[in-house]
């Protein structure tokens, strides 16, 4: 029988937001958990080029979640967390942006309490907001916007799983913002446009954000979702809809 003396002891899990992909924005309490670990369990939206530099120690585990390819169910992820930590390691689970806007970080949490397993959470720059700001577009702005909506796109408006209410989104005067949502854009815009947001809203799509490949497309939002497909748009991407869009100078032209 194993006493308290020879058992190992548990590990801990640190479910850690890494910003938006440039691991110049992911936060000291995130490096400082990457520094610290002995297991990593990430995707491919978390700063992953600087693994080598910051945890050189860890063993990296990729996880896959690629729209249509490779990917890892989580229960499977939940799994891996909580066996690393019971051999009594380290284990950061790094997520690209922050762990709880569509993380799915509060399910790992609460598999790691039901466990027994001591689990952190360290809040990550949430690529909602940064990613917007990168190409130029504050999600709020004086006289424009006096708040923002951050939806998931994943199911289109007329997909049974949808829990989002577009046609009230589209009477609130709000700045849109949508992760996930490349692939059902048309069907988004159109929701909007025939609940009254006015088809000359000014919008805008960013693939790779806060990398060396970001790139973005702005036309109006009857037009966002074919424009963003004749440019080669493609996950991952995050859409802008709003005046906020256009309310920023553009340096060049003064």
């Amino acid at each position: 029988m194993t006493d308290a003396t020879t058992a190992p002891a548990t590990g801990r899990v640190l479910l850690v937001g890494g910003g938006p992909g440039d691991p110049a924005l992911l936060t000291v309490a995130g490096r400082d958990a990457l520094a610290a670990a002995d297991v990593v369990v990430t995707d491919r939206l978390g700063p992953v080029s600087a693994l080598d530099e910051i945890a050189p120690q860890a063993e990296i585990v990729h996880v896959g979640k690629i729209p249509r390819g490779d990917f890892t169910p989580q229960e499977r992820i939940n799994e891996l967390l909580v066996e690393h930590a019971r051999a009594g390691r380290t284990v950061v689970r790094l997520k690209g942006g922050d762990g709880y806007l569509f993380g799915r970080g509060g399910e790992e949490w609460n598999h790691c309490v039901a466990a027994g397993v001591p689990v952190e959470a360290v809040p990550g720059v949430s690529s909602a907001f940064s990613v917007p700001a990168l190409a130029g577009i504050p999600v709020t702005h004086r006289g424009l916007s006096q708040g923002v909506a951050v939806v998931s796109g994943h199911v289109g408006p007329d997909d049974p799983r949808s829990e989002v209410d577009w046609a009230a989104l589209a009477t609130t005067r709000l700045t849109i913002v949508v992760l996930m949502g490349v692939a059902t854009l048309g069907s988004i815009a159109e929701a909007l446009v025939a609940a009254g947001l006015s088809p000359e809203t000014p919008a805008a799509c960013i693939a790779d954000g806060a990398t060396p490949r970001q790139r973005s497309v702005r036309a109006p939002l009857s037009q966002i979702a074919a424009v963003a497909d004749a440019e080669g748009i493609a996950p991952p991407a995050i859409t802008v809809i709003g005046d906020v869009v256009d309310s920023l100078q553009d340096p060049a032209s003064s």
